[in-house]
């Protein structure tokens, strides 16, 4: 038993990542993979950062419901269509039971009380303010998820998220009643009452609940993160969570239903306590959906150790050049400026490693953004002004200013003396040489930017 046991661990910890996929057939190279999938999304949510993270997120939901059901409700209201909300939270709030129904009750009866009109510009300001809030809390923790850094612009999010939050409601209960209103014609239930229709009808009505929560985890997972998220990782993500999501809440309604030690315990605020339950789960879902949407996407972070990835100086130096001579190549070809995703796209490096030596690049003045968004990256002068020694310079030295040393403890006659013949002999190697004489003969960008990268 011993030996059983010893010889899986060396297997999980060791031969499994060690494995060639490409020696393997193609069934055996997708098995491996996706143990290797499972072991990594186990330690990510054993690690107690998504946890977190969606613990944060059901204190800032409860803070936020009721302004952000307010402001939806009234556009609602505008549209003729409000009555369809307390259908659609009865059904988020399913798994609570009895509860589920009451707990709507309450949470609609403090709503349909917000007069919005009447709060006065303040008092709109601060709900309009709590509502952004929990969206930018969102997209924090899905950035996290997704390793970027930068969050959307102050304008943007104004933008963005009250797009979604006034309008996208309104289109969603539009298209559900354009689709009630139709299967209830004459017509339809005629087609019904035909086989195979009626029964391809009932199949499609039972997966229906799936079908709007795979659609809107999708939706979540493109649009929630400040960087591009393709169409097939986020619907991967979505089936996932989808499919969690209802087992979940399977479950979860037994356990509600045969939980009577929580009133007896927690009385009047059982209700509250099982919510705050059920609401942690179904962020923890959909943050473990998103990360598959994340490995799915960038299946080179799939590793061992959750470490990040730590170029070493030699490296830096490298790829730094690499992104230099990328969009002085662009630049000189009149092509549209490259952003931090299409060159994420094209080096096959984590963002945040390309992101690190951007802001290098662009602290010493080599690299500079326009004002589109996501921003593109443009040399900051001409070509011919950006000599290779001072860009080899400036990635050598990097962070230096953050972490100050004082050099007088350093100096040891022998080893200034080899540091310095070191430095003099690069400058030597590229003296006279600029980043024009980079491009100037379509070097690496034509070998390496293919178009099928910048997709």
């Amino acid at each position: 038993m011993i030996d059983i046991y010893n010889r899986l661990h060396n297997f999980v910890q060791q031969d499994l990542w060690r494995e060639d996929l490409r020696a393997r057939t193609w069934w055996g190279a997708q098995c491996i993979r996706g143990l290797r999938v499972i072991l990594v999304l186990w330690r990510d949510i054993t690690s107690g950062q998504l946890t977190l993270r969606a613990m944060g997120l059901v204190y800032t939901s409860l803070l936020s419901l009721v302004p952000l059901l307010a402001v939806s409700f009234s556009m609602l209201k505008a549209f003729g269509v409000h009555n369809q909300v307390q259908p659609l939270l009865e059904q988020f709030l399913s798994p609570l039971g009895p509860m589920g129904k009451d707990l709507t009750l309450h949470v609609l009866g403090f709503v349909d009380k917000v007069e919005v009109g009447v709060l006065g510009t303040l008092g709109l300001t601060l709900l309009i303010f709590t509502v952004i809030a929990l969206i930018q809390k969102i997209e924090d923790s899905f950035n996290y998820v997704w390793r970027t850094k930068r969050s959307r612009s102050l304008h943007r999010r104004f933008g963005d998220y009250l797009s979604v939050i006034m309008v996208g409601p309104v289109l969603v209960f539009s298209a559900l009643g354009l689709t009630a209103a139709i299967t209830s014609t004459v017509l339809v239930k005629k087609l019904l009452a035909i086989e195979p229709f009626g029964s391809v009808m009932l199949f499609l009505s039972t997966l229906m609940p799936y079908i709007l929560i795979i659609s809107a985890f999708t939706f979540v997972y493109i649009f929630v993160p400040n960087t591009r998220v393709h169409l097939k990782s986020a619907f991967i993500g979505a089936v996932v969570a989808g499919i969690l999501w209802q087992v979940t809440g399977i479950i979860f309604t037994s356990f509600a239903a045969s939980s009577t030690s929580y009133e007896a315990i927690y009385s009047g605020f059982a209700i509250l306590v099982m919510f705050m339950i059920w609401l942690y789960l179904s962020w923890l879902i959909l943050l473990f959906g998103s990360q598959v949407a994340y490995y799915h996407q960038h299946p080179q972070q799939i590793r061992r150790f959750a470490r990040q990835l730590r170029l070493s100086n030699r490296l830096k130096e490298h790829v730094g050049l690499l992104i230099m001579s990328l969009v002085a190549s662009h630049y000189v070809r009149g092509d549209k400026p490259l952003t931090l995703d299409k060159l994420v796209a094209c080096l096959e490096l984590p963002a945040d490693v390309i992101d690190e030596i951007l802001d290098n690049l662009k602290r010493e003045n080599f690299l500079s953004e326009n004002a589109e968004d996501p921003p593109g990256h443009l040399p900051s002068r001409d070509l011919e002004s950006i000599s290779l020694i001072e860009l080899i310079h400036a990635l050598r030295c990097a962070e230096e200013h953050i972490h100050i040393v004082d050099e007088s403890l350093l100096d040891i006659a022998e080893v200034t003396q080899i540091m310095t013949q070191i430095s003099n002999n690069t400058d030597e190697a590229l003296n006279g040489l600029t980043l024009k004489n980079l491009v100037s003969k379509e070097t690496l960008a034509t070998s390496i930017l293919s178009e099928e990268h910048l997709k």
